[in-house]
């Protein structure tokens, strides 16, 4: 049994009140790790850590900074076997996404953000020949940086890194449900000769440990990742305060098929946004939108290849379809899949929990479901699943799919397949999201802003973004 210890000030540190959260295997329904309980006296103290590291931390030379990350990546890619496994064994996700895109994103992310900090430059401008103005970029404190469940160490690190390089310091609250490989990574920094303080880790959940991380006064800024809910009361709560904030929240992505397509890279690929990760990601595609000509010849293409896929052990690597991370979130996927049913919806394939056997069997296992008969604005087209479920429509028109994708309360993603360059170029464009893959999908380039529109976030980071975000710009202008 892993009993977990926060990590602040550089030492591994038990919580003031010993208690803790079960944490959950779901492949197995079992206990195999002790999680603390955290409460605002552990914040308090990690907060403060972080304010007495960041004084020196700011004024840390570029170059330093960026050493420091790259051993970080260079000590995280030598143990990305052990990291791998240890993120199946606590979100479920299979064996072969947690290497290829869980931990390689999370070396990647501190390698870009190190690269990046030695390359940046600065605005510069000459008025009048008299003025000679120019950007001073400084780091803005403390940061307070909350991670989701879905993508445990990949999200977490997606926030340290820009954080760390630009040079702020940070508390850290990972998600009560995924908490080990965070853990974890704290014996990476220390071993990477990253400075006490500069990263602290505080566990626990979100009333608790996250509420008063967001309303600490003495941090400046806070990146949240997670479920709208959550998000509008860390914005509250922020708001309150003056603080900057950075929401990446919810997605019901729209995949848009036109006749025009090139179909077997369009089915293909709409497998995989549909059900990677147990389709706990929140840029999957779950509102299919299908041109009428090629409806169902995309339903009798895309259901079998559904009804195929491996749903299993997470550590075998021919598996396809992991467990979802808790036996609460699996009842709230199938209870959507049954109100399809109460819609009028016709289940295509899956619909249920998949039973396995062994020491597996009591594990949160859901199969793929494809759902069609149901109108757009029903709620299981219309609210966020985050599960193996995605609903397919026809559509007739160019006009229409636009409304139809448009037509929902968030705005994070979309994917548009089209061999026709002028119908791509306006219908990305007329989408109301964050990013547009145009025949592709999650292809991330770190330089690109990411985030959402309307009730999927507010704010955007990645390259430039994330320096933005992390730093205060002064303007200094010096006269003859």
């Amino acid at each position: 049994m892993l009993v977990l210890q926060n990590f602040i000030g550089g030492e591994f540190l038990d919580a003031k009140v010993a208690n803790f959260i079960d944490s959950y295997n779901p492949s197995t329904g079992k206990v195999y790790a002790k999680i603390p309980d955290s409460t605002e006296d552990d914040i308090n103290f990690a907060v403060e850590a972080a304010h007495k590291a960041f004084s020196k931390w700011s004024k840390t030379h570029r170059s330093v900074r960026a050493n420091i990350m790259y051993r970080i990546a260079d000590i995280l890619e030598s143990r990305q076997k052990e990291f791998a496994e240890a993120e199946v064994r606590d979100q479920g996700k299979t064996i072969t996404f947690a290497t290829n895109i869980d931990i390689n994103r999370s070396i990647y992310n501190f390698r870009y953000f190190a690269g990046y900090l030695l390359h940046m430059e600065e605005k510069a401008s000459v008025l009048d020949g008299r003025a000679f103005n120019y950007v001073k970029r400084t780091p803005s404190g403390v940061a307070g940086l909350i991670s989701p469940w879905n993508l445990p160490l990949y999200l977490l690190t997606w926030k340290i890194a820009p954080c760390i390089a630009a040079g702020c310091t940070c508390v850290c609250k990972p998600s009560e449900f995924t908490s080990v490989t965070a853990f974890m990574l704290c014996s990476v920094f220390k071993e990477a000769g990253l400075p006490d303080g500069v990263v602290n880790m505080v566990f626990g959940n979100g009333p608790s440990a996250g509420q008063a991380l967001v309303a600490h006064p003495r941090v400046r800024l806070i990146s949240f990742t997670g479920g709208t809910v959550s998000g509008l009361k860390v914005n509250t709560t922020a708001s309150m305060h003056l603080k900057k904030i950075s929401l990446e929240l919810g997605g019901k992505n729209a995949n848009i098929i036109f006749e025009d397509c090139d179909f077997e890279k369009a089915v293909t690929t709409s497998i995989k946004s549909s059900f990677s990760n147990q389709g706990e990601i929140c840029l999957c595609g779950s509102r299919i939108f299908v041109q009428s000509s090629i409806y169902q010849k995309f339903l009798d293409a895309f259901v079998p290849k559904a009804r195929d896929m491996i749903v299993g052990d997470p550590t075998d690597p021919q598996t396809e379809v992991g467990a979802l991370v808790s036996k609460s979130h699996m009842e709230k996927v199938l209870g959507y899949i049954e109100l399809a049913k109460q819609e009028g919806g016709v289940i295509e394939c899956g619909g249920g929990r998949k039973q396995l056997e062994g020491e597996l069997c009591d594990g949160y296992f859901v199969e793929p479901t494809v759902i069609t008969n149901v109108k757009p604005s029903c709620r299981v087209a219309q609210e966020e699943i985050f599960g193996p479920v995605v609903t397919v429509h026809p559509f007739e028109t160019e006009e229409e799919v636009i409304n139809l994708a448009n037509d929902s309360p968030f705005g994070l993603s979309c994917s548009v397949w089209s061999q026709n360059g002028s119908r791509m170029r306006r219908v990305a464009e007329a989408i109301d999201v964050g990013t547009v893959w145009v025949n592709c999908w999650l292809w991330r380039d770190l330089s690109m802003p990411f985030g959402g529109t309307k009730r999927s976030g507010i704010g955007r980071e990645g390259g430039e973004y994330s320096m933005e975000f992390y730093t205060e710009q002064k303007t200094i202008c010096l006269a003859d």
